[in-house]
């Protein structure tokens, strides 16, 4: 890590001596701000008064000129102290096991992380979950458990998008069909997402994934919904929608946490006396006794 220190040479460079322990830099000029602001005025005097683009003009003028001499016929420059400090980087993250690539990297690389079933077990236990406060919606709402499910399916079939909601709350097995569909997948795909992202967050990955997670997927969905689906746009009541996505995170975050973690390529990569117990990790060293 280098500190920029005092400046100790300014001026036009007539020759091509170096002072030792110094950096040539470009010397600072105000002259670019200044011709900013002049362009800034006569822009502006032509939807006001002719007077304010005449002082543009005059501030214009003298900053391309002085800037033209700052460049040629020579740059001007300065020279500028460098100071080289050793700064030992640290992390904090002491419960994520990773291999050092070398001296250069700080890359981690996860020597464990959870299989594919486990982000299918997560997604269908956060989606199971997911569908109480959906429900409860609906009947406190609208006295129907089909509601939910209705508005749902009505995102995909452009034949509701006008339907009223005493149509969306009676019972339509079509309905039903289509939301367990649209649901089902959208849970696995995000608990795939899930058991793929918990291992990079070895501190408080339920809270993580249970609250945090839930507020940022709803701002993102909130602003891109009304393209998607502009009935669901209308008539969603978010914030159900963020206690749903809550119950899916914590749900879903606490089954995938307690799958069994499986070997990744990297681990395999490693030598066999470290694979075998024989050797341990860098991260292992500074905490063994």
């Amino acid at each position: 890590m280098e500190e920029i220190g005092a400046t100790h040479d300014q001026g036009t460079m007539h020759d091509h001596s170096q002072p030792t322990g110094t950096i040539q830099l470009p010397a600072p000029t105000a002259w670019p701000m200044v011709l900013a602001l002049g362009i800034s005025l006569m822009l502006a005097g032509m939807v006001t008064h002719w007077a304010i683009s005449l002082l543009g003009l005059v501030m214009a003028v003298p900053a391309i000129v002085g800037w033209f001499f700052e460049v040629f016929p020579e740059e001007h420059h300065i020279y500028v102290d460098v100071h080289a400090d050793v700064v030992e980087i640290k992390s904090t993250r002491e419960t994520l096991a990773y291999l050092p690539i070398d001296e250069r990297h700080r890359k981690l690389l996860p020597v464990e992380t959870f299989s594919v079933m486990s982000g299918v077990k997560g997604g269908i236990a956060g989606g199971l979950a997911m569908i109480v406060p959906a429900a409860l919606y609906g009947l406190i709402r609208y006295h129907s458990v089909w509601y939910a499910a209705n508005l749902l399916a009505a995102g995909g079939f452009v034949s509701w998008a006008g339907e009223s909601n005493a149509f969306l709350a009676q019972f339509h097995l079509r309905g039903l069909l289509a939301a367990l569909a649209i649901h089902g997948l959208t849970s696995v795909l995000i608990g795939l997402l899930y058991g793929a992202m918990l291992p990079m967050y070895p501190k408080r990955p339920i809270l993580t994934f249970g609250f945090i997670a839930p507020f940022l997927w709803t701002g993102i969905l909130r602003s891109a919904l009304g393209i998607i689906s502009p009935i669901l746009d209308q008539r969603i009541d978010w914030w159900w929608f963020i206690a749903s996505q809550i119950a899916f995170g914590l749900v879903a975050g606490f089954v995938v946490n307690l799958q069994v973690k499986v070997r990744t390529p990297q681990f395999q990569s490693l030598p066999f006396t470290v694979r075998a117990g024989i050797h341990i990790l860098e991260e292992d060293k500074d905490k063994a006794p």
